[in-house]
C-alpha cells in the first residue's frame, strides 16, 4: 500500500479507521472498522503477501545470474556484454536488498510499538524493489537477446517488453486507482 493510501486512513474519535463506504443502518457506513493497530497488523500482512512473489522472482533470477559467469561462453562475451551482465547482476542485488529489506526491519522494530511507521518503511522498500526488478528483468533481456542474436530489432524488442511492465505494473494500477478513489474523495 503506498504511503499517502496509509496516511489517508483516517481515525475517528474512538480510536478505529475506516474509508468511504456504503450506507448503513445507523447512516453511512465507514470501510473497515479497525483500529490503528489492527490496521497496521492487516498492512503488513498485505505487504508480507505481496513482497513473496517478487522476492521469489528476483531471488531465482539472481541466483541464474550469478551462474552465468562461470560457464564456458562467458569469457567469449565482449566488453559491452561483460559491462550489461555486470550491471544486471548489480540491480538484481539491489532488488533483492529491497525486497528482503521489510523482513529485516520488521525483525530489527518487533516490539516497539511502531508498525505504523515499519508498514510505512516497507512499502517505500517494497517500491524500491520493483522499480530495481524492472531494470533488472529490462537489463537482463537486453543482455540475452544481444547474446542470442545481432539483430537490429533487440532495442525495439526490450522497449516493447518494458512498455508492457511499466502498462501492467504502474499504469494500469494507477489508472485502477483514478477511476474508483477519485469519485468517493469528492
Amino acid at each position: 500500500m503506498a504511503d499517502q493510501d496509509i496516511a489517508r486512513e483516517s481515525e475517528d474519535g474512538r480510536g478505529r479507521t475506516g474509508g468511504s463506504g456504503t450506507e448503513g443502518e445507523t447512516g453511512p457506513r465507514r470501510g473497515r472498522e479497525e483500529t490503528a493497530d489492527e490496521r497496521a497488523d492487516r498492512q503488513w500482512q498485505d505487504l508480507l503477501q505481496e513482497t513473496r512473489v517478487a522476492q521469489t522472482g528476483v531471488q531465482i533470477l539472481l541466483g541464474f545470474l550469478l551462474t552465468v559467469v562461470f560457464t564456458p561462453r562467458f569469457e567469449s562475451l565482449g566488453s559491452a556484454d561483460k559491462g550489461i551482465y555486470i550491471l544486471t547482476v548489480v540491480l538484481g542485488s539491489l532488488a533483492t536488498g529491497a525486497l528482503i529489506g521489510p523482513v529485516s526491519f520488521h525483525r530489527i522494530v518487533a516490539g516497539r510499538r511502531i508498525k505504523p511507521h515499519a508498514v510505512a518503511w516497507a512499502s517505500r522498500l517494497i517500491m524500491v524493489g520493483i522499480v530495481l526488478l524492472l531494470a533488472t528483468l529490462t537489463s537482463a533481456l537486453f543482455l540475452i537477446l544481444r547474446v542470442a542474436t545481432d539483430d537490429a530489432l533487440v532495442p525495439w524488442l526490450v522497449g516493447a517488453v518494458l512498455a508492457w511492465y511499466l502498462l501492467c505494473w504502474f499504469a494500469l494500477p494507477l489508472w485502477a486507482r483514478h477511476r474508483h478513489t477519485s469519485a468517493r474523495e469528492e
